[in-house]
């Protein structure tokens, strides 16, 4: 009876990470449909995950479509297993969503464990360059036509604050179905300017780059190398308020292609994901596999997201209102 008690008595061993991950799978979910670039870096990602998760356990990409990836972000944070099973590369304008108190969100992003991305994004103001058009100041003298596929969408957002909160006179023209067909518009000049990354710009427009053609006048969220020159718009904006809105409607370019697993995940766990998640970006694989994609990798990690995500969480109620009249 002593012994049995004693039994009884003793702590249970914890299992470990690499035990619980022995033989299991871990499925990404993905919130778009195939062939984008959010599936494109999920999948990438997926593929070399189970190398450097404790325990190896299988890894799988899955697609679930709606809303725009809200319906898997809302999941993710509701339904799926809080065991670290289920993670999920979510749209990286949803925090701020969020901030803005946008449709749909069910979810709390403070609450979410970020994990990391694969790459952060330079977004880029360019104008044609026939226009005349050669840096901010210009563009604020100067009435240039902006193409954009529609309000909400980036190349819509970008030139509609730029236009509010630094001062610039785009006249922006919606209804384009792409970037491809705003490039088409540039070149038979009835649009002058757009809104692209500048990681786009070197994949779909290598040569324009190259040769001249476009001349970026404004960049946000990283900065890049190659556009030392080119001033942030988080630095053009005409008060300490309106920088402080810019800095929200930036905050997805710093995101990238986030991914993140949901509450209630053991510590050990979170831990143990997010320091695969790093390895994968350095994967030798991997970056030969986006190297055949001209896929750029410039990782970012989970630590780092969530300090981010934090900060513009706690914008004030005011400038969150300004923020939403560009998001919605």
């Amino acid at each position: 009876a002593f012994g049995a008690a004693c039994l009884t008595a003793a702590p249970a061993i914890a299992q470990s990470v690499e035990d619980f991950y022995k033989g299991k799978t871990v499925h990404v979910l993905i919130g778009v449909g195939a062939g984008g670039d959010y599936d494109v870096q999920g999948r990438l990602a997926a593929r070399f995950l189970g190398r450097y998760i404790p325990g190896n356990p299988s890894v799988i990409a899955e697609n679930m479509v709606g809303a725009g990836g809200l319906n898997m972000t809302n999941y993710l944070y509701n339904i799926a297993p809080k065991d670290g099973t289920y993670i999920g590369i979510i749209s990286n304008n949803f925090p701020a969503l969020q901030l803005v108190e946008g449709r749909g969100v069910q979810f709390d992003a403070n609450k979410f464990h970020w994990l990391g991305a694969l790459t952060q994004e330079t977004n880029t103001m360019a104008v044609w360059k026939t226009t005349g058009v050669k840096t901010v100041e210009d563009a604020k003298r100067t009435e240039v036509i902006a193409g954009a596929s529609g309000r909400g969408a980036i190349t819509y957002t970008f030139p509609a604050f730029m236009n509010e909160l630094i001062g610039t006179k785009f006249k922006i023209v919606t209804g384009y179905q792409g970037g491809n067909d705003i490039n088409l518009a540039m070149e038979r000049g009835e649009v002058g300017a757009r809104m692209n990354s500048w990681a786009s710009w070197n994949v779909t427009k290598p040569d324009w780059v190259k040769n001249g053609n476009i001349v970026v006048i404004a960049q946000g969220g990283r900065r890049h190398p190659d556009l030392a020159s080119v001033p942030s718009v988080e630095d053009l904006g005409r008060t300490e308020n309106d920088r402080a809105v810019i800095k929200v409607l930036m905050l997805s370019a710093y995101l990238g292609r986030p991914v993140t697993a949901p509450p209630g995940v053991p510590a050990e766990r979170i831990e143990a994901l997010r320091n695969a998640f790093a390895a994968v970006a350095k994967d030798k694989d991997l970056l030969n596999e986006a190297a055949t994609t001209r896929t750029q990798i410039e990782p970012v990690s989970g630590p780092d997201m969530q300090k981010l995500i934090s900060g513009v969480l706690a914008t004030p109620k005011d400038l969150a209102a300004r923020a939403k009249e560009f998001l919605e």
